[in-house]
């Protein structure tokens, strides 16, 4: 089963750089897009659909804000678009499709990089989102939350870990969030399952013209999975010969089918 990941940073703009055209050669059993910007009238547009594929997509009530989808060749039994929580349901921040025992996610954490107060939202979305988890970890099914999830774990995660210390995305407490996630709660960083290398990133600021170019990027674009996926995890890669967006697609092979 191949899954793939891609924070659009704006779905009108990724399409017209070719992203559908990619996205249809590369045979996904799910396609989780974060940051759509897009309200559903414009969703359904065939333009941001893919042939043979069911579409899914939650909006911010926001108009060109957030938003998050799911596309899949396999019809759901059930997508759920809510949380639970305003921040996140007002916001477009997750969606996610069963298929019978088998949860795949579509979410989009926020950033605190706007300042204090948004880095403040950033905090109280994690604490609601991290009890969520602790009951989704416990519910007997496999969970597959793939998305930008705005932080940074460790130092092999962003070039520039030393400068950055004191940044949104790589703050001692967000990471130690992600610590709790993974050590404590049990949740599994796929990727590093199958790639401990350094210099994987999958954002580039867009403020440098060079960033991309010289490789100076963060890895904030997960799948994370429940412990009984440890071992399914198969293949990860990172898409760089064509940009879409600032951020690159993460396309990860389990051994799973749906």
């Amino acid at each position: 089963m191949r899954i793939i990941s891609l924070n659009v940073n704006g779905i009108r703009a990724a399409q017209k750089k070719g992203m559908f055209e990619w996205l249809s050669r590369q045979d996904a059993d799910v396609i989780c897009l974060q940051e759509v910007r897009a309200d559903a009238s414009i969703l359904e547009n065939a333009l941001y659909q893919l042939p043979k594929y069911h579409a899914y997509y939650q909006s911010a009530e926001k108009k060109g804000y957030s938003g998050v989808g799911i596309l899949s060749k396999k019809k759901p039994d059930k997508v759920i678009r809510s949380l639970g929580f305003p921040l996140a349901d007002t916001e477009g921040r997750y969606i996610h499709a069963e298929f019978g025992n088998l949860v795949v996610a579509s979410l989009y954490l926020p950033s605190g990089t706007s300042g204090e107060a948004r880095q403040d939202q950033k905090y109280v979305f994690l604490d609601a989102y991290l009890a969520i988890l602790k009951k989704q970890i416990t519910s007997k099914r496999s969970y597959i939350i793939c998305g930008d999830w705005n932080i940074a774990h460790k130092e092999i995660d962003l070039k520039n870990w030393k400068t950055n210390q004191k940044n949104s995305g790589f703050l001692p407490q967000e990471r130690a969030w992600l610590d709790k996630l993974f050590d404590k709660v049990g949740f599994v960083d796929a990727f590093r399952m199958v790639n401990l290398e350094p210099n994987n990133y999958t954002w580039w600021s867009s403020r440098s013209r060079v960033a991309f170019e010289n490789n100076v990027g963060w890895r904030i674009d997960y799948q994370i999975v429940t412990p009984d996926l440890r071992e399914k995890v198969k293949t990860a890669s990172i898409y760089k010969a064509e940009r879409f967006s600032d951020h690159a697609p993460l396309v990860m092979d389990y051994d799973l089918s749906i």
